[in-house]
């Protein structure tokens, strides 16, 4: 087994982008990135949804292929704000709308909607990103022009929350089969804690004597595609305050260069989460699934 890459140590477990912070308290959290284009310029787009006592909320962001932010929008809380609504931005003198409908969204446990709603960019009357299951109403509010967007769902970062088990719904390549995906690990008084990990109820890795794997990665098979699997448990067994455990996966083996070739050398400022991740989405490595996992009190 190789060493665990660096970026997941005690100084990497957070994303940095704008919706997280510096805080490294639980939050509610669910960030989806997308491939997409503003004419013919690539651009990545973020969606993060959020949940806190305060209400539900939206972030959107477009960033360019070099990293520099396009523009930005944040929808407070819905107990304070519209579920429906649109905000308009000019990007390079052309105007960039936003379009959301939540008013009748259904959710489940997480902030991210399940059903019943859509989020619509649109960028000189051409659709850039297309959510949600109500494209009809989007078009006809928007009045963009079909056909629908070519954005493609290259990764997501979530938040999750649980006692012995921790529970997520995961698409691993853009169009395919959505999977439930449980991480199983029970570390409270036991002398040798086992970690397990099910997509649709079949066991597909576990690692026991946990206390010497805190750190790890394997290879599994979802849907014929060999993912890699990276773990850092570390702060479920050793640290003296509540802290998260952090699970990534990687449906491209060629992603494995990259991360050596950032970590061979341990004595170099690790890179953080979010810059491989962003890194792995330029170069087309395939999907890539961030969890935070926090142990419920």
């Amino acid at each position: 087994m190789r060493d665990f890459p660096s970026c997941f140590g005690e100084n990497g477990v957070q994303v940095a982008d704008s919706s997280s912070g510096a805080s490294r308290t639980a939050q509610n959290l669910v960030t989806c990135v997308y491939r997409s284009h503003l004419c013919s310029r690539s651009c990545i787009v973020t969606v993060t949804w959020s949940k806190n006592l305060m209400g539900q909320g939206l972030n959107v962001g477009i960033d360019d292929s070099t990293n520099q932010c396009l523009c930005k929008v944040d929808i407070k809380p819905w107990l304070f704000s519209k579920r429906k609504g649109s905000k308009s931005l000019e990007v390079d003198g052309s105007k960039v709308d936003i379009f959301w409908d939540l008013s009748a969204a259904k959710f489940g446990s997480g902030p991210e909607p399940l059903e019943c709603f859509y989020l619509a960019i649109v960028f000189d009357h051409e659709m850039v990103l297309l959510l949600g299951d109500l494209s009809k109403e989007a078009y006809r509010k928007t009045n963009a022009s079909p056909p629908p967007s070519n954005a493609v769902f290259i990764s997501k970062r979530e938040h999750i929350f649980g006692k012995r088990a921790y529970c997520t719904k995961a698409q691993f390549c853009d169009k395919g089969h959505v999977h439930d995906v449980v991480i199983e690990c029970e570390t409270v008084g036991l002398k040798d804690p086992c970690l397990s990990i099910r997509i649709d109820k079949k066991t597909v890795m576990q690692v026991k004597h946990l206390a010497w794997k805190f750190r790890g990665n394997q290879t599994i098979l979802v849907d014929g595609l060999p993912v890699e699997v990276f773990w850092d448990v570390h702060n479920w067994l050793f640290s003296a305050t509540v802290g998260n455990a952090v699970f990534m996966f990687q449906t491209s083996l060629s992603a494995e260069k990259l991360w050596s070739s950032h970590t061979s050398d341990l004595s170099v400022l690790p890179w953080s989460c979010s810059q491989i991740f962003r890194e792995t989405q330029l170069q087309g490595l395939g999907f890539s699934l961030i969890l935070y996992a926090w142990k419920n009190e």
